[in-house]
């Protein structure tokens, strides 16, 4: 049976919301948290991009224990893989044997505020693949200094580290980053049902959970949840590479005038509140092969997506 996470939301709320709702989620029974790592929302109207070590360490000293992971951190452009390491030993310090790190090859919206180019997706694969050694090397506690293709280390050491290393959990969304994945993580994080990608995970020897995300637009009807997601999240409607290639909100703005309201009620967001849809929904990615399924609310009522799920729908598995 999965285990079911909610999704810290730091596009849609700000650093004190997100420590109450990982607060409110523990109390109500979920397994484990997700908090996303963005330097911008995709669309000024989700409003919101906090630091997310931060706000990590106002998690820790809120929670009793729930286990969290970033979801993911982009170790590759805009922050340094020895600060991403420095970052997560830290946060797993404050979260002693909860914490993992959650690692993928990011988008031009949040990496290319540094000035630096956007390279094309078998580069970034090749820097995460860099990035994750060079994080493990600094991890063990000894003096690093590393030259490599995309990196440069010198002298670094980290005298902060937690009991035991976390686990680094690599995101994939298509067969060969899934493949990276089997190679140099410890688990898989991905969206939506999408089994080509587990089994492709699995095929290359990976081990460890499956993560995957899953959009959601709860309200009282299904009207409104449409609505919601139309206004704060339609850019989960977007099709093909332009995630990962629009430099800024206002181009994904640009970009979501080609999105409909239809669009989002025949989409991957689920806005039915009939607790069957859901139920029937989770199933689907039990089904694909992932054991954790991560809850993202994008309407408002976060209270209200919390209760409906640890009421009515997880009590089903």
């Amino acid at each position: 049976m999965p285990e079911f996470g909610f999704a810290l939301s730091s596009e849609l709320h700000g650093p004190n919301e997100l420590v109450d709702h990982a607060v409110r989620a523990e109390e109500l029974g979920f397994d484990y948290l997700t908090v996303s790592d963005h330097y911008h929302p995709w669309i000024p109207a989700q409003g919101e991009s906090p630091f997310v070590w931060t706000t990590l360490g106002g998690v820790a000293r809120a929670v009793d224990g729930i286990p969290i992971d970033t979801g993911v951190t982009c170790p590759i452009m805009r922050i340094h893989p020895a600060i991403v390491a420095q970052a997560a030993a830290t946060a797993a310090t404050m979260h002693p044997g909860t914490f993992s790190l959650g690692v993928g090859t990011g988008e031009a919206l949040n990496e290319h505020v540094t000035g630096e180019h956007w390279p094309e997706q078998p580069v970034r694969l090749e820097m995460l693949e860099e990035a994750v050694a060079v994080i493990r090397k600094l991890w063990s506690g000894e003096q690093v200094s590393h030259h490599g293709t995309h990196f440069d280390v010198q002298n670094a050491r980290l005298f902060t580290l937690p009991e035991s290393e976390p686990a680094i959990h690599v995101s994939a969304y298509g067969e060969r980053a899934a493949r990276t994945a089997a190679a140099i993580g410890d688990g898989l994080v991905s969206v939506g049902p999408q089994a080509t990608v587990a089994d492709a995970f699995a095929d290359a020897g990976g081990e460890g959970p499956k993560y995957a995300q899953l959009t959601l637009s709860y309200a009282e009807t299904e009207d409104e949840a449409v609505d919601a997601a139309y206004e704060r999240w339609p850019n989960t409607a977007l099709a093909g590479e332009l995630s990962s290639l629009l430099p800024t909100p206002v181009h994904f703005d640009q970009a979501c005038e080609m999105v409909a309201p239809g669009d989002i009620a025949e989409g991957s967001t689920v806005t039915d509140p009939d607790p069957d849809a859901h139920i029937e929904t989770v199933e689907q990615f039990v089904d694909a092969g992932y054991d954790h399924v991560t809850l993202h609310q994008v309407a408002p009522d976060v209270e209200g997506l919390l209760e409906f799920y640890a009421e009515e729908v997880m009590p089903s598995f």
